[in-house]
């Protein structure tokens, strides 16, 4: 039985993320600019992130004072309730930009620094990700009704479809596709979709056999993370380790021991 708490957070985490996703999908202007940039001149952050993070935090805070966040966009206390929030208002701003649909708003609650709720809000897509610890994964889209959702069936590396992303220092993402183009042959085919939040979603609801990414922050990660799990998907960084910014990766239990020693080989952690 989920734990009462935990079902308040879901139903919260929820609330937040449809209301930023229709904030960013409805409010977006014409005339879209970038407001800073962070690790690089190509690394921006839009009037809108901020705004959807200020969305998020403001109705978390009138029911959960007590409640820490952690989000892309700056906000940051440790509260004292024992809860976190984790927020990424929108992640693949890029993307976003652009005007190219695939982007996200990704919101997970910790609870003593463990992830106990995540809930990725896909607005172009029309749909919504959900997971409580324990209590497996669900989605809701243009089908009828809520669905489980369970990763991909057990199917050999060569026969899976993995997708990647790039950082945007220039070094780094130069060693990424050097690692990039080593897989290739290896699999079906590599995707890039420009959001983590989405490929890890993907993999949770079987449209991708693995994902896997170096550079990520914990507000890319820690919904979507949370998602493929309960999916039945394997996460992790490098052997022994959780994912973390040296190294994620979600996949299905066939493709995640091959994937990961390959990616440990090919030195995919470092530059």
């Amino acid at each position: 039985m989920t734990d009462p708490l935990h079902s308040d957070l879901l139903e919260l985490a929820k609330e937040a993320a449809r209301r930023a996703g229709e904030l960013l999908r409805d409010g977006r202007p014409a005339d879209l600019a970038v407001a800073a940039t962070k690790s690089s001149p190509i690394d921006v952050v839009t009037e809108m992130d901020i705004a959807a993070e200020k969305l998020i935090t403001g109705l978390i805070s009138e029911h959960r004072p007590d409640d820490g966040f952690l989000g892309e966009e700056g906000a940051s206390s440790t509260g004292s309730s024992g809860i976190r929030w984790v927020i990424d208002p929108l992640d693949g701003t890029v993307n976003y930009l652009y005007g190219l649909p695939t982007w996200a708003v990704s919101i997970a609650a910790e609870q003593d620094g463990e992830t106990v709720v995540g809930v990725v809000e896909i607005p172009m897509r029309g749909e919504s990700y959900h997971a409580v610890r324990g209590g497996g994964a669900r989605a809701t889209g243009a089908w009828a009704g809520e669905r489980e959702l369970s990763c991909r069936p057990a199917a050999p590396l060569d026969q899976s479809l993995v997708s990647t992303g790039f950082n945007y220092v220039t070094e780094v993402r130069t060693h990424q596709a050097d690692v990039a183009r080593r897989l290739i042959p290896l699999l079906r085919d590599i995707r890039r979709s420009g959001s983590a939040a989405v490929d890890l979603a993907d993999v949770a609801a079987g449209r991708l056999d693995g994902y896997y990414e170096r550079g990520l922050h914990p507000w890319d990660l820690a919904a979507g993370d949370l998602i493929a799990r309960e999916a039945g998907a394997l996460t992790g960084g490098r052997p022994g380790e959780r994912p973390s910014r040296d190294l994620a990766i979600a996949a299905t239990p066939a493709v995640f021991e091959p994937l990961q020693r390959l990616l440990e080989d090919f030195g995919a952690w470092h530059d």
